[in-house]
Protein backbone atom coordinates (compact mmCIF):
# COMPACT_ATOMS: atom_id res chain seq x y z
CA UNK A 1 0.00 0.00 0.00
CA UNK A 2 1.09 3.29 -0.76
CA UNK A 3 1.49 6.10 2.15
CA UNK A 4 2.51 9.16 0.26
CA UNK A 5 0.59 12.12 1.12
CA UNK A 6 -1.32 13.79 -1.67
CA UNK A 7 -3.42 17.50 -1.69
CA UNK A 8 -6.17 17.68 -3.52
CA UNK A 9 -7.60 21.21 -4.35
CA UNK A 10 -10.82 21.68 -5.77
CA UNK A 11 -13.56 23.81 -4.93
CA UNK A 12 -15.99 21.16 -5.88
CA UNK A 13 -16.60 19.52 -2.64
CA UNK A 14 -17.70 16.53 -4.33
CA UNK A 15 -15.25 15.86 -6.18
CA UNK A 16 -12.78 16.63 -3.32
CA UNK A 17 -15.08 13.68 -1.04
CA UNK A 18 -14.72 11.68 -4.19
CA UNK A 19 -11.10 11.34 -5.01
CA UNK A 20 -10.36 11.35 -1.06
CA UNK A 21 -12.05 8.06 -1.20
CA UNK A 22 -10.33 6.85 -4.31
CA UNK A 23 -6.90 7.68 -2.83
CA UNK A 24 -7.08 6.54 0.52
CA UNK A 25 -8.68 3.08 -0.40
CA UNK A 26 -5.10 2.77 -1.88
CA UNK A 27 -3.52 4.07 0.89
CA UNK A 28 -2.87 7.37 0.18
CA UNK A 29 -2.83 10.23 3.26
CA UNK A 30 -5.40 12.74 1.83
CA UNK A 31 -5.68 16.57 2.26
CA UNK A 32 -8.26 18.73 0.81
CA UNK A 33 -8.30 22.46 0.23
CA UNK A 34 -11.41 23.60 -1.71
CA UNK A 35 -9.34 27.21 -3.12
CA UNK A 36 -5.73 28.16 -4.08
CA UNK A 37 -4.99 30.03 -1.31
CA UNK A 38 -6.24 27.53 1.06
CA UNK A 39 -4.47 25.30 -0.59
CA UNK A 40 -0.97 26.95 -0.41
CA UNK A 41 -1.19 27.74 3.28
CA UNK A 42 -2.06 23.65 3.71
CA UNK A 43 1.08 22.65 1.11
CA UNK A 44 3.41 24.61 3.91
CA UNK A 45 2.16 22.68 6.95
CA UNK A 46 1.25 18.88 5.41
CA UNK A 47 4.34 19.41 2.49
CA UNK A 48 2.43 16.44 0.17
CA UNK A 49 4.72 14.27 -1.97
CA UNK A 50 1.86 15.45 -4.68
CA UNK A 51 -0.80 18.09 -5.46
CA UNK A 52 -3.66 17.26 -7.56
CA UNK A 53 -4.87 21.01 -8.56
CA UNK A 54 -7.91 22.07 -10.07
CA UNK A 55 -7.44 24.78 -12.82
CA UNK A 56 -11.01 26.92 -12.29
CA UNK A 57 -11.22 28.31 -8.85
CA UNK A 58 -11.97 31.18 -6.78
CA UNK A 59 -10.00 33.79 -4.90
CA UNK A 60 -6.83 32.01 -6.40
CA UNK A 61 -7.35 29.44 -9.75
CA UNK A 62 -4.54 26.50 -10.51
CA UNK A 63 -2.48 28.87 -12.77
CA UNK A 64 -1.22 30.68 -10.19
CA UNK A 65 -1.04 28.74 -7.39
CA UNK A 66 0.32 25.91 -9.29
CA UNK A 67 3.43 28.61 -9.96
CA UNK A 68 3.71 29.85 -6.62
CA UNK A 69 3.99 25.92 -5.47
CA UNK A 70 6.98 25.73 -8.00
CA UNK A 71 8.49 28.64 -5.70
CA UNK A 72 8.40 26.86 -2.50
CA UNK A 73 9.23 23.18 -3.68
CA UNK A 74 9.54 20.44 -6.21
CA UNK A 75 6.62 18.36 -5.61
CA UNK A 76 4.76 16.86 -8.65
CA UNK A 77 1.80 19.11 -9.72
CA UNK A 78 -1.10 17.16 -11.99
CA UNK A 79 -3.69 19.71 -13.35
CA UNK A 80 -7.83 18.81 -12.88
CA UNK A 81 -9.50 20.65 -16.18
CA UNK A 82 -13.19 20.24 -16.85
CA UNK A 83 -13.80 18.48 -20.41
CA UNK A 84 -14.81 21.85 -22.47
CA UNK A 85 -12.57 24.44 -20.44
CA UNK A 86 -10.04 26.41 -22.28
CA UNK A 87 -6.96 24.64 -21.13
CA UNK A 88 -3.61 25.32 -22.30
CA UNK A 89 -1.16 22.77 -21.99
CA UNK A 90 2.09 24.67 -22.65
CA UNK A 91 1.09 27.25 -20.59
CA UNK A 92 0.83 24.70 -17.63
CA UNK A 93 3.94 23.16 -18.69
CA UNK A 94 5.71 26.25 -18.09
CA UNK A 95 4.41 26.77 -14.52
CA UNK A 96 6.21 23.29 -14.04
CA UNK A 97 2.67 21.02 -13.91
CA UNK A 98 3.57 16.99 -14.68
CA UNK A 99 0.22 16.10 -16.13
CA UNK A 100 -3.42 16.72 -16.83
CA UNK A 101 -6.22 15.03 -16.11
CA UNK A 102 -9.55 16.03 -17.41
CA UNK A 103 -13.35 15.58 -15.49
CA UNK A 104 -15.45 13.53 -15.32
CA UNK A 105 -12.49 11.12 -15.01
CA UNK A 106 -12.45 7.11 -13.79
CA UNK A 107 -10.91 6.14 -10.73
CA UNK A 108 -8.17 3.68 -12.45
CA UNK A 109 -7.11 6.67 -14.25
CA UNK A 110 -6.37 8.85 -11.47
CA UNK A 111 -4.53 6.37 -9.61
CA UNK A 112 -2.53 5.24 -12.99
CA UNK A 113 -2.04 8.94 -13.10
CA UNK A 114 -0.48 9.53 -9.85
CA UNK A 115 1.59 6.10 -9.20
CA UNK A 116 3.34 7.19 -12.76
CA UNK A 117 4.19 10.56 -12.10
CA UNK A 118 5.50 9.57 -8.65
CA UNK A 119 7.62 6.52 -10.32
CA UNK A 120 8.76 8.75 -12.66
CA UNK A 121 9.77 11.85 -10.81
CA UNK A 122 11.66 9.21 -7.89
CA UNK A 123 13.07 7.06 -11.19
CA UNK A 124 14.32 10.17 -12.80
CA UNK A 125 16.03 11.60 -10.26
CA UNK A 126 18.06 8.23 -9.52
CA UNK A 127 18.86 7.69 -12.17
CA UNK A 128 20.27 11.52 -13.09
CA UNK A 129 22.17 11.58 -9.95
CA UNK A 130 24.26 8.37 -10.91
CA UNK A 131 25.50 10.12 -13.87
CA UNK A 132 27.42 12.39 -11.60
CA UNK A 133 29.09 15.60 -12.83
CA UNK A 134 29.22 16.63 -16.59
CA UNK A 135 31.97 19.61 -17.40
CA UNK A 136 32.64 21.63 -20.14
CA UNK A 137 33.77 25.60 -20.98
CA UNK A 138 32.12 27.70 -18.60
CA UNK A 139 29.74 24.70 -17.37
CA UNK A 140 29.43 22.34 -14.87
CA UNK A 141 26.18 20.28 -14.14
CA UNK A 142 26.31 17.92 -10.88
CA UNK A 143 23.66 16.25 -10.62
CA UNK A 144 24.70 14.60 -7.32
CA UNK A 145 24.02 17.75 -5.67
CA UNK A 146 21.16 18.86 -8.47
CA UNK A 147 23.46 21.67 -9.38
CA UNK A 148 24.02 23.83 -12.15
CA UNK A 149 26.70 26.86 -12.91
CA UNK A 150 27.27 28.73 -15.59
CA UNK A 151 30.90 30.68 -15.93
CA UNK A 152 31.36 29.66 -12.03
CA UNK A 153 27.45 31.06 -10.79
CA UNK A 154 25.17 28.53 -9.61
CA UNK A 155 21.95 29.12 -12.04
CA UNK A 156 18.81 27.86 -10.98
CA UNK A 157 16.75 25.50 -12.51
CA UNK A 158 14.22 22.83 -11.56
CA UNK A 159 14.62 19.12 -11.62
CA UNK A 160 13.04 18.41 -15.07
CA UNK A 161 15.50 20.68 -16.77
CA UNK A 162 18.53 19.69 -15.31
CA UNK A 163 17.87 15.78 -16.02
CA UNK A 164 16.98 17.17 -19.69
CA UNK A 165 20.43 19.05 -19.75
CA UNK A 166 21.82 16.00 -17.98
CA UNK A 167 20.33 13.69 -20.86
CA UNK A 168 22.20 15.92 -24.05
CA UNK A 169 25.20 17.29 -22.50
CA UNK A 170 25.73 13.05 -21.66
CA UNK A 171 25.76 12.43 -25.31
CA UNK A 172 27.38 15.43 -26.93
CA UNK A 173 26.69 15.16 -31.02
CA UNK A 174 24.01 12.59 -30.10
CA UNK A 175 20.74 13.78 -32.04
CA UNK A 176 17.71 12.77 -29.67
CA UNK A 177 14.21 13.17 -30.94
CA UNK A 178 11.39 14.38 -28.23
CA UNK A 179 9.89 10.94 -27.79
CA UNK A 180 13.34 9.29 -26.73
CA UNK A 181 13.92 12.28 -24.69
CA UNK A 182 10.05 11.68 -23.12
CA UNK A 183 11.00 8.59 -22.57
CA UNK A 184 14.39 9.21 -21.14
CA UNK A 185 14.00 11.67 -18.91
CA UNK A 186 10.06 11.69 -18.21
CA UNK A 187 9.37 7.73 -18.51
CA UNK A 188 7.66 5.51 -20.81
CA UNK A 189 4.26 6.68 -18.79
CA UNK A 190 4.27 10.16 -19.42
CA UNK A 191 0.75 11.22 -20.44
CA UNK A 192 1.82 14.66 -21.80
CA UNK A 193 3.00 15.34 -25.58
CA UNK A 194 6.43 15.95 -27.12
CA UNK A 195 5.54 20.04 -26.22
CA UNK A 196 6.87 19.50 -23.27
CA UNK A 197 10.72 19.00 -24.22
CA UNK A 198 10.14 22.50 -26.68
CA UNK A 199 9.26 24.67 -22.79
CA UNK A 200 12.27 23.31 -21.45
CA UNK A 201 14.70 23.73 -24.04
CA UNK A 202 13.94 27.33 -24.17
CA UNK A 203 14.02 27.96 -20.57
CA UNK A 204 17.58 25.85 -20.64
CA UNK A 205 18.87 28.12 -23.21
CA UNK A 206 17.78 31.64 -21.47
CA UNK A 207 19.78 29.89 -18.51
CA UNK A 208 22.77 29.31 -20.92
CA UNK A 209 22.61 32.07 -23.09
CA UNK A 210 25.99 34.01 -23.74
CA UNK A 211 27.83 30.97 -21.63
CA UNK A 212 30.03 29.47 -24.54
CA UNK A 213 30.57 29.33 -28.70
CA UNK A 214 32.18 26.00 -27.71
CA UNK A 215 29.19 24.26 -27.25
CA UNK A 216 25.35 24.90 -28.43
CA UNK A 217 21.91 23.67 -27.04
CA UNK A 218 20.77 23.19 -30.48
CA UNK A 219 17.69 22.13 -32.69
CA UNK A 220 18.19 19.49 -35.57
CA UNK A 221 15.09 20.59 -37.64
CA UNK A 222 12.63 17.59 -37.72
CA UNK A 223 14.25 15.40 -36.00
CA UNK A 224 14.56 16.74 -31.87
CA UNK A 225 17.53 18.45 -30.38
CA UNK A 226 21.39 18.13 -29.25
CA UNK A 227 23.81 19.47 -27.26
CA UNK A 228 26.18 19.72 -30.15
CA UNK A 229 30.31 20.50 -28.80
CA UNK A 230 32.61 22.19 -31.27
CA UNK A 231 35.96 21.54 -31.54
Amino acid sequence: MANEKILVVDDDTNICELLRLYLMKEGYAVTIANDGEDALAKYSQVKPDMVLLDVMMPRLDGWETCRRIRKLGDTPVIMLTAKGETFDKVLGLELGADDYIVKPFDSKEVVARIKAVLRRCAGGSQAAAAEGVIEFDNLRLDMNSYELRVKGKVVEAPPKELELLNCLASHPNRVYTRDQLLDEVWGFEYYGDSRTIDVHVKRLREKLAGASDKWELKTVWGVGYKFEVRQ
